[in-house]
């Protein structure tokens, strides 16, 4: 798992990756990246044998793969996601690239709050709490460090509040 914050902060990348981080906030590369770049990392990830995905490489981000239960059909799901480090933990962000609705991989969550999360060679149970209030606030501060894009996805997400979980080691 990505085990610390430092080495990821914003202003620790170099050009090209902060460029990344924000281009990728723009609506337009938001509105590709929520449909295209799940499956461009999928794709990536058979490529390098499980080592890396694409926004991963090109972001400097530590992009995790959550596998969820779903909540309706009960399946496993995997997708990747920023997974920020927390501890012994991560949060992972629900932004959705700042589109008006949740993503499918939170109501999973909310029904079923096991998941595992793979990181490189590295596969670790977890169980998610949904943050609130001043502990929710703390930690979106934190993930806003690594990637200030978040703030783009937070004014474009209406009024729904983008919801901030911890994955605590199971």
């Amino acid at each position: 798992m990505p085990a610390r914050m430092s080495g990821y902060a914003f202003t620790e990348a170099g050009p090209l990756r902060r460029l990344v981080r924000l281009a990728v906030t723009s609506r337009p590369l938001a509105w590709l990246s929520v449909r295209y770049l799940a499956p461009i990392d999928r794709l990536a990830l058979r490529a390098t044998g499980g080592r890396g995905t694409f926004s991963g490489w090109v972001s400097g981000l530590p992009v995790v793969q959550l596998t969820t239960t779903g909540a309706r059909t009960g399946q496993r799901r995997t997708t990747p996601v920023l997974g920020v480090p927390d501890g012994d933990g991560l949060v992972v962000i629900a932004a959705n690239f700042g589109e008006t609705r949740h993503p499918a991989w939170y109501h999973n969550l909310r029904a079923h709050p096991q998941a595992t999360v793979t990181h490189g060679a590295t596969r670790r149970d977890f169980t998610a709490v949904e943050l609130e209030g001043e502990d929710r606030d703390r930690r979106f501060a934190a993930a806003v460090r690594m990637n200030p894009g978040w703030l783009r996805f937070r004014s474009r997400a209406g009024a729904r509040q983008i919801p901030v979980l911890r994955l605590t080691p199971a």
